[in-house]
């Protein structure tokens, strides 16, 4: 039944009355007399009021079963931005026919018809550019169709969850096969709101019902809902359906657009998944991207995506219109370079990670040594030989240059060949660890959407079981339909039959990656939030391995323990023997001290890198060591131990296990593994410098003065409430530039970047061996360059420390975990430290509850000995504490034990105990955190 475009009934939450305008519009291809009625939603008469130009038009295409209101926040937020003379952008929402509160028409409306219904209303509306093309959903589709139809006025892309591409044998995602089920499609989408109601429903967090009611407000009736099933109707499923053609048509001029493009995205959409993105990405390279984690379907309503879009606006289109340039160093592209390579590692006065791979193929010398289930010795040639076999293989399966092959293989020879061989032929390796517990794993996995899996058993269940992408690949073999049930295709050891059969052909091995070529994705801990990819290219791993060999020594001819597996897989790149000692990587604290011994011994090894979780564990069974394993531990000449903070006298008794080692303890992270290193000698002069000179970066919250900053420190420069403490980490590296970016009372890190010293702030890195990007996380990578010099790469360590006069940095814990109070800003790492000094005490985490600015300061302890259940402490532990403190402590918790990573077992959640100590002492259950 035909209905005229209406105006939006008044009160619909966030939805400015103003916004709304009605136009009609003539419809091409008739004789001129066919007019339809438009809604849509434009602040272009806001901006006029404010006497403000437009420095262009974001044209908003909204999908199915929403309307314009989707696109209210972008609206508001463009209009504010103005406002406070920002660049002005005018945002235009349609409502398409059938849809909203435009005309209802009585004819079915195909793809092609909607592309051009939307090129009749910018005709109408006389749209000049620069224009963005903004969509979701189907009004991706939709306004992907029209952009690539006006070359002349598009400046850019933007595209919330949506796809253009429906390969012929795949399944359309469930939902939508159930809607279009014959007897369905009628009564879920026209008759009853249930296909509307389905849509709000995957929303995260779920929608108030004000905004549900704003959604379904065109759509009371069943006449008003016809276009919901239109659209469903219109879904291209057959390769003879209406609208394939046009849809295969817009998929393929995408790859023509040089526009700069955004692809923001909520994996947890049941309908365009992560599948959806990679196509995207593959025909829209110079993308953009950022996933948004925990988000779905409704991006727009999960997250703050106008801050996003406005921020992109204002780095790839204002200050370069029509410019589709990208830096290089931050494009999403993966496929390998066709420079010469060996000219770029020339170039790059560095060699690739498999130089000693190719040098000592010929040595019998020891490369590494499984230590599981028994002690095995692999020589550099066989392991030369393995990687050349598996190389060989995976290209004979089709593994490409920038294909992603995801490693779910447990620490061992098996994982060292197939990662090199991975590597050597440009594929990108996915390393998620079994460290991040299965599900940071899964998250990791999914996000990361690798073309192959090679697997031990574990993993491969877990990748059968929650439906992980890729090709499978088994370390070992299984019987058939054992290997069917997992979806197998091939084993290591086919791989390295049909490996061995091109290279006795005489088939050469691809060209050698370059230097500028991805080479790995790596994830961090998760400690402080979903675990991250980090990107790494072949150049940037192979200045990982120098910075080792720089700082440590450690080459060819050096034994390497590595208790930490990334260490062990670079053992090879070092030319360095290496190990991993006996242990569950999940869990380092299962590592003991007699499993440290058996692997110095198996490799005579002079280097050993242990976790602090491995190391806590490592200490206390050192009584189970024998004359044998003291007289292999006296071998050691360096011990090393990081990824957390370590106590001197944690580090103090590892080292009396090894007399002659000196031990070391660097500094670091997944984004940059290497940036500063300290000794045992070094922290004890650290800690007595301090004790002597008793200079801090504060002003105590009593009013005593102490030493402020030097008259030179950053404007920016906020002091600390207490005396900042922290962990010394020591100087930088030989290749590595360390600059703090000081807080200011809000505990922002705005700052410039400075040398100066006992200016507290976030620490900022610069080496060239940190990482790239992080992986399809646009915002986080450009929040993590901010303030850089330009041409240079440095990287926000998301740390907050701060550097002394000698040069040295302190580390006084997370940004995310800094405590704002009335009286200033608290870094929680120096009150953990002196609490910790309590005879009761066994460890400490020191939070804040409340809101920003008039934040409560909460200790929260493990005791010993260890308590049995959660409970405030003691009136006498509580004053001890508060006067270790100096400075308002609210509450004093006691827990049976602090919540930690799973991968080092010993980085504490602080945001987890300040939500959870806020729930306690607002009047919740008193639970274990």
């Amino acid at each position: 039944m035909p209905a005229p475009a209406t105006l939006p009934p008044s009160g619909l939450s966030g939805l400015n009355p103003g916004w709304s305008r009605l136009i009609d519009v003539a419809e091409s291809g008739t004789s001129g007399d066919v007019t339809h009625g438009w809604h849509l939603l434009d602040n272009g008469p806001e901006l006029d009021a404010l006497g403000v130009i437009p420095v262009g038009t974001i044209l908003c295409v909204h999908g199915n079963p929403t309307w314009s209101y989707l696109w209210r926040s972008l609206l508001a937020a463009a209009s504010e931005a103005a406002a406070s003379g920002a660049p002005a952008w005018r945002v235009i929402a349609v409502d398409q026919l059938n849809m909203g509160f435009s005309e209802r028409t009585t004819d079915f409306r195909p793809l092609a018809r909607r592309v051009q219904d939307l090129d009749d209303l910018t005709d109408a509306l006389d749209l000049a550019g620069p224009v963005i093309a903004l969509g979701h959903d189907w009004g991706g589709v939709v306004s992907l169709g029209w952009a690539v139809e006006h070359p002349e006025l598009l400046a850019g892309v933007m595209l919330l969850n949506t796809a253009v591409h429906q390969p012929a044998g795949d399944k359309i995602p469930a939902p939508l096969r159930l809607a279009l089920g014959r007897g369905i499609l009628g009564p879920a989408t026209v008759a009853t709101p249930a296909f509307l109601a389905t849509t709000l429903a995957l929303a995260h967090p779920p929608l108030s019902s004000e905004i549900k009611r704003g959604f379904r407000a065109p759509y009371l009736t069943s006449a008003r809902r016809s276009g919901i099933g239109g659209f469903v109707a219109d879904i291209p499923v057959a390769l003879a359906h209406e609208s394939r053609p046009e849809l295969d048509r817009i998929a393929e001029s995408v790859r023509t657009l040089a526009v700069p493009t955004l692809l923001l995205w909520g994996p947890r959409d049941p309908i365009f998944s992560d599948r959806y993105l990679d196509d995207l990405v593959d025909r829209m390279p110079h993308a953009r991207v950022h996933r948004f984690e925990g988000a779905g379907h409704l991006l727009a309503e999960d997250v703050d995506y106008a801050a996003a879009a406005l921020l992109w606006l204002g780095d790839a289109v204002v200050k370069s219109p029509l410019d589709a340039s990208e830096s290089e160093s931050e494009s999403e592209s993966e496929s390998a370079s066709v420079a010469p390579s060996e000219a770029a590692w020339d170039a790059a006065g560095t060699h690739p990670l498999w130089h000693y791979l190719d040098e000592l193929q010929d040595s019998d010398e020891t490369a590494l040594v499984d230590m599981q289930p028994t002690p095995r010795t692999v020589s550099w040639r066989l392991l030369s030989l393995r990687v050349r076999q598996l190389a060989a293989g995976l290209v004979h399966i089709g593994v490409k240059p920038g294909d992603r092959v995801s490693l779910l293989v447990p620490p061992s020879a098996d994982l060292t060949a197939v990662l090199y061989a991975c590597v050597r032929i440009g594929a990108i390796v996915v390393v998620a660890d079994a460290g991040l517990g299965l599900a940071g794993l899964t998250r990791a996995v999914r996000g990361a959407r690798p073309d192959f899996v090679i697997g031990a058993a574990p993993g491969l269940l877990a990748a059968r079981a929650l439906g992980w992408p890729g090709r499978k690949i088994s370390v070992a073999g299984f019987v058939p339909p054992m290997a069917r049930l997992l979806g197998v295709e091939h084993t290591l050891a086919e791989l390295i039959s049909l490996g061995q059969a091109r290279l006795s052909a005489g088939d050469a091995l691809p060209a050698q990656p370059a230097p500028t070529d991805a080479a790995a994705v790596l994830f961090t801990s998760g400690s402080t939030g979903p675990a991250k990819g980090v990107v790494y290219t072949h150049g940037q791993l192979s200045a990982v391995s120098r910075a080792l060999f720089l700082q440590y020594g450690v080459g060819v001819g050096t034994g390497l323990v590595a208790g930490f597996a990334p260490f062990a897989l670079l053992g090879p790149a070092l030319g360095a023997r290496s190990v991993t000692p006996d242990m569950d990587v999940t869990a380092p604290k299962t590592l003991t001290a007699s499993a440290v011994a058996a692997a110095v011994d198996a490799i005579d090894a002079t280097v050993v890198f242990l976790s602090p979780a491995a190391l806590v564990n490592v200490v206390a069974t050192a009584q189970a060591l024998t004359p044998a394993d003291h007289a292999a531990l006296a071998g050691v000449q360096r011990f090393l131990s990081a990824g957390a903070p370590i106590s001197e006298s944690l580090l103090a008794q590892a080292a009396a296990l090894m007399p002659q080692a000196t031990a070391h303890t660097p500094y670091g992270m997944t984004e940059g593994l290497l940036m500063a290193d300290i000794t045992l000698e070094g922290i004890r002069a650290a800690a007595a410098g301090v004790a002597e000179s008793n200079t801090v970066p504060a002003v105590a919250n009593d009013g005593e003065s102490v030493p402020a900053p030097p008259a030179t420190a950053t404007p920016a420069a906020t002091p600390t409430a207490n005396p900042a403490g922290g962990v010394c980490v020591g100087g930088s590296t030989a290749t590595t530039r360390i600059r703090i970016s000081a807080l200011d009372a809000s505990g922002a890190s705005v700052g410039e970047l400075t040398e100066e010293a006992d200016v507290t702030g976030e620490i900022v890195v610069s080496a060239p061996h940190v990482k790239d990007r992080y992986d399809r996380l646009w915002l986080t990578e450009r929040a993590s360059r901010r303030g850089a010099v330009a041409g240079e790469r440095w990287h926000r360590t998301g740390d907050v420390g701060h550097l002394d006069g000698a040069g040295r940095l302190w580390v006084e814990g997370r940004m995310p975990h800094v405590i704002v109070t009335a009286n200033g800003v608290v870094t929680p790492v120096g009150p953990e430290q002196r609490i910790e000094t309590l005879p009761d005490v066994f460890r400490a985490a020191f939070v804040g509850v409340g809101p920003l600015g008039t934040q409560q300061q909460v200790a929260v302890l493990e005791t010993v000995p260890p308590a049995r259940r959660v409970h405030r402490a003691p009136e006498k532990l509580a004053a001890a504490v508060r006067s270790m403190v100096g400075t308002p402590v609210a509450a004093v918790l006691v827990v049976p034990g602090l919540p930690t990573d799973i991968r080092h077992n010993s980085k504490i959640d602080r945001s987890r105990l300040s939500r959870w100590a806020t729930g306690v002492l607002s009047g919740g259950r008193w639970t274990k955190p």
